[in-house]
């Protein structure tokens, strides 16, 4: 018996190097994805979105600018240039395009995800306004307005605007209060649902898209200071970027209650703003509010 597992073993060794020798180089090696990912110079982030394979998006504060990387090596480049007066705060990729909410601007815009080239710019509110996040559903992206009780619904057909976009007046439970309000949100998968988290008073809405009527969902989390927000199936992790944390909830299947079931944290968090995700991999974009100057990035988020 020794010598047959013997044979065995070196049998099994000799088709293992030749599998080696065959192989690519590194193939048997990936290089880790990097623990952080830097952003160029007074970038000042805000905004972050995956896209298809390891793509990850960043936008700026500073210039309306927007950065596409690789979560794998952690190298990127311009890809939107900035320009006068524009800003690039929540954003997310669909179907090839890049939705991006343009902050006091009252503007959105749609970007090729792929090459950058502008699609379309919207002027959503002419009024006081913080246009903050996007989300993305089968037939339509929804932003927020931190400084009006409203949504913009921007049509779409096969996953390009096809229209002007339309204003939903938030009602129901809605509070809008002073400074931030609206601010991160996400769509049921079916888009059926929307969830907006108040940043003020920390309190999650489950909004009806077709009318605007919003009902507080039952939770016992805090989510002050709540900014973006990722549905992944039953699970909505919530960004409360001063206290540097993400709160994990799990919604129930009608998106009226939630369960706090965690808090993450890591020792990179410099004021994170927004969440994307690479499979089970959870990615923040530090906005360094109120920070002394210093380098903005991208951080793998412990534990996720």
């Amino acid at each position: 018996m020794r010598l047959t597992r013997k044979v065995l073993t070196t049998s099994l060794g000799l088709v293992m190097a030749g599998a080696m020798a065959l192989a690519p180089t590194g193939a048997l090696a990936a290089e880790p994805f990097p623990e952080l990912i830097p952003l160029p110079d007074n970038w000042q982030a805000e905004g972050i979105a995956s896209g298809t394979g390891t793509t990850v998006y960043s936008g700026s504060l500073a210039s309306g600018a927007v950065w596409k990387g690789d979560l794998r090596t952690g190298l990127g480049s311009v890809l939107v240039p900035g320009g006068a007066g524009r800003v690039a705060v929540g954003l997310k990729e669909s179907g090839g395009l890049l939705f991006v909410a343009g902050g006091p601007t009252g503007q959105a815009y749609v970007f090729d995800a792929a090459t950058g080239a502008e699609v379309a710019t919207y002027q959503l509110s002419t009024d006081p306004s913080f246009i903050n996040d996007v989300t993305v559903t089968r037939d339509a992206a929804y932003f927020t307005n931190s400084s009006q009780a409203e949504l913009y619904r921007l049509p779409l057909r096969n996953g390009a605007p096809a229209g002007a976009p339309e204003t939903i007046p938030l009602t129901g439970d809605w509070q809008q209060l002073p400074g931030f309000s609206a601010n991160g949100i996400e769509a049921s998968p079916d888009g059926s649902v929307l969830l907006v988290v108040n940043s003020t008073n920390g309190l999650l809405y489950r909004v009806d898209p077709a009318t605007g009527v919003a009902t507080t969902v039952a939770t016992a989390a805090s989510l002050t200071a709540g900014d973006g927000i990722l549905l992944r199936g039953p699970i909505l992790y919530v960004v409360r970027n001063q206290l540097n944390e993400v709160v994990v909830l799990r919604m129930s299947p009608d998106y009226a209650s939630a369960t706090p079931t965690g808090v993450l944290t890591d020792p990179d968090f410099a004021v994170p703003t927004t969440i994307a995700s690479f499979g089970t991999t959870l990615y923040a974009v530090n906005a360094r509010f109120g920070l002394p100057p210093g380098p903005f990035d991208i951080v793998k988020v412990d534990g996720s």
